[in-house]
């Protein structure tokens, strides 16, 4: 019960990010957007359609199609999402952000709408639309749900130009750009490690140290140096930003010869880690 409480409100305040990204940001200077709602702009641009009235249309028909295809829990929290954008992007059709500055709607609406579809997507959502098509894509051909969601999104702002033109599609471009990296950061981003490699002779030493000092599992691998034809254990780990510094110290103490490489790791998924956001 908890659990679907947490995520009935990070829908419910996902989608109102959203709609403020649409209307008080992007349609307010003219902008467009990626997927149905770059739709639902142009169709109000053209026609003065309502946006949360196509919006709901446009997400529903798309939604019949991923039924089939998506586990029912996401299609319910969908739904919640569909309604909830709907909602409130009629409530927030009057609220306006006209500046001469357009970068900084563009920046504007990119943040709000990545930070409300990462909302959206914690609680077990999708923002219907080309969401679901990159859901899909993430499910059957393992692409990165943000990047999966900015190839869409560009797919169909392309087709926008001839609404909006070069310099709004530019911008919309920017914009598409920031809300892919906050999505990925918020989808990704919050449990960032390092991993760590570590070539010496002492690595019994060392996985015995940062064993018992640090608490994190140690993977050993066999391995042979090329010249010297020498079996060589390498000692694999991965571990938080804030342990690098103590694990760094153990390697120095015990063996400052030792061959050490760090790497950025930008999800960890396991045991002991987060889980996977995007698991059915």
């Amino acid at each position: 019960m908890s659990k679907l409480i947490t995520n009935t409100i990070k829908i419910i305040i996902g989608s109102f990010i959203f709609a403020i990204s649409v209307n008080y940001f992007a349609i307010s200077n003219d902008l467009g957007e990626g997927g149905v709602t770059g739709i639902t702009m142009i169709l109000y641009y053209l026609y003065a359609w309502s946006p949360a009235l196509t919006n709901l249309i446009l997400n529903g028909i798309l939604l019949i199609i991923g039924w089939r295809f998506l586990d029912k829990a996401t299609v319910l929290y969908t739904i919640l999402a569909m309604l909830c954008m709907s909602l409130f992007l009629n409530i927030t059709h009057e609220w306006h952000f006209v500046t001469n500055q357009r970068i900084v709607a563009a920046l504007g609406a990119g943040v709000l709408m990545g930070a409300g579809m990462g909302l959206i997507m914690l609680g077990n959502g999708t923002t219907a639309g080309s969401a679901i098509i990159a859901k899909l894509l993430n499910k059957f051909l393992g692409w990165n749900v943000s990047y999966a969601l900015l190839f869409c999104d560009i797919f169909v702002v392309a087709f926008s130009v001839a609404v909006i033109g070069i310099e709004s599609l530019i911008l919309t471009v920017v914009s598409l750009y920031v809300s892919t990296k906050v999505l990925d950061y918020l989808l990704e981003g919050f449990n960032p490690k390092k991993a760590v490699t570590i070539i010496s002779k002492h690595h019994e030493e060392l996985a015995a140290a940062i064993d018992q000092e640090i608490e994190r599992g140690i993977t050993v691998f066999d391995a042979q140096g090329y010249y010297s034809k020498a079996e060589k254990p390498v000692l694999y780990i991965v571990i938080s930003r804030q342990q690098l510094l103590p694990v760094t110290k153990i390697i120095s103490r015990i063996d400052p010869e030792a061959f050490v490489i760090v790497n950025e790791v930008q999800s960890v998924i396991g045991e002991g880690f987060t889980r996977q956001i995007m698991s059915e």
